[in-house]
């Protein structure tokens, strides 16, 4: 749940990291694209393509004992930029998205869509100002509030407009709504804007520090409330994002942020937090960068009917932000965290994690990664907080500058909320990925 960077228009940026944490590079988390030239293709144009396929064995799939599932996530994208102003290019992607050896049942929504327009914008820009519309991207800082969720077979994007004033030193000004993806017909957005924000992003104001405040504006025309009463939600999420780099090799990022609003009659009050420091022995071989995390998510304790405190993650990416398994969203949630990634050379990235997960509320559901309830309380509550703990490895390789080799293991350990609540059973994911983009230039 870190703040927003902005929105990226430029397909090659999606996924890079923001900054690097050590003196040495670390490998891209999305292939570079692999330059292609075809002198039949006007000047003003380029042609992309991705090629990405990821191999995942989990032992215990939708926490059932002993069903174990092998299947392959297969993605494949293309796109055209056009350019043919100096103030205006065009965007257009489509992807088509499999998910093999799974029985369609247990495919999950961001698993599959066959043959679909992703993106398709038209960027406007004069000197230091931009207005893209249409369907696009919003990246937020490290996406742990809105992100395109990248990892997932699917990824997320927006249909609406936005526009960007600076460069160095910029703000944001965006409404939108946000793509459902439809797996066997074109994908739409829901009737009118209901998401909308204006994020600054400021790098000058204090050395080898980016401050970026938000406000966050959210709107769904029907909800139900906690009395069974239809309504409309407005939720407001103000707060701030920092990321430092500090003397002696030490840096530290973090967010803070509120929710107000109405949920219908219902009020809604509700908050989110993440703090991370991290020092990197520079001087080794393999620039060990040690992180300690601590997030937390407000949740609701019933204690006023009249009051809504479940934190409402907003569009994050979730992938790897509460272990590798990905089973766990940010809501009424608290972790603590320890990493410890390495480069042992010039091509490879090693990370190693362990992450302690807990309830804030033993009132409130313990939440999947969409957001969605996985585990709802018996009428007197948990008798524990303790979700469970969680132990994982990975790493990527690039491998002729142009493949990227991705693989890990994660192993969640359930804690006693978990095993005195029907979802006891122990969960091991390994995956293999290899990706590859190449992009067609006259």
């Amino acid at each position: 749940m870190t703040a927003i960077v902005g929105m990226v228009t430029v397909p090659a940026l999606n996924g890079q990291p923001l900054h690097s944490h050590s003196p040495r590079a670390i490998p891209p988390k999305s292939a570079p694209f692999q330059p292609l030239k075809w002198d039949m293709l006007p000047p003003w144009m380029t042609l992309q393509m991705e090629l990405r396929g990821r191999t995942e064995d989990q032992t215990a799939y939708n926490y059932i004992s002993g069903n174990g599932r092998v299947y392959e996530l297969t993605r494949v994208r293309g796109s055209v930029t056009m350019r043919p102003a100096s103030w205006f290019t065009g965007y257009v992607q489509f992807h088509d998205t499999h998910a093999l050896g799974l029985p369609l049942h247990e495919v999950a929504a961001n698993m599959r869509d066959t043959f679909d327009f992703r993106q398709g914008y038209a960027n406007f820009h004069y000197r230091a100002a931009q207005l893209i519309v249409g369907r696009q991207l919003l990246i937020f800082g490290d996406q742990r509030v809105v992100g395109i969720s990248n990892w997932t077979n699917n990824s997320r994007s927006w249909d609406g407009a936005d526009l960007r004033i600076g460069k160095k030193n910029r703000i944001d000004l965006f409404t939108t709504s946000v793509v459902t993806v439809h797996p066997t017909s074109l994908d739409t957005h829901g009737a009118g804007l209901t998401f909308h924000g204006v994020e600054g992003n400021i790098n000058t104001l204090v050395r080898g520090t980016s401050l970026q405040p938000f406000v966050l504006i959210r709107r769904e025309p029907l909800v139900t409330s906690q009395q069974k009463i239809k309504g409309a939600e407005n939720e407001v999420t103000p707060g701030i994002y920092f990321s430092s780099k500090l003397p002696y090799h030490f840096d530290a990022s973090g967010t803070g942020d509120f929710q107000r609003g109405s949920y219908s009659n219902d009020s809604i009050h509700a908050g989110a937090a993440i703090i991370r420091g991290g020092y990197t022995l520079a001087r080794s071989s393999w620039a060990p960068h040690l992180v300690l995390e601590y997030k937390y998510a407000t949740g609701n304790s019933h204690r006023n009917p009249d009051r809504i405190s479940t934190y409402d993650q907003q569009y994050p990416s979730n992938h790897n932000a509460f272990g590798l398994t990905d089973l766990f969203g940010f809501r009424n949630i608290k972790e603590r965290r320890a990493s410890l990634s390495l480069l042992p050379m010039r091509s490879a990235f090693v990370l190693l994690q362990a992450e302690s997960l807990h309830v804030a509320s033993v009132m409130d559901d313990v939440y999947s990664g969409s957001g969605s309830a996985s585990v709802k309380p018996p009428m007197m509550g948990f008798a524990s907080d303790d979700i469970g703990t969680e132990f994982d490895a990975s790493g990527r390789y690039l491998f002729k500058k142009h493949f990227l080799l991705q693989a890990g293991q994660g192993h969640f350990f359930p804690g006693a909320l978990m095993t005195h609540n029907q979802h006891g059973a122990p969960l091991t994911l390994m995956y293999f990925q290899v990706g590859y983009r190449y992009s067609v230039h006259h």
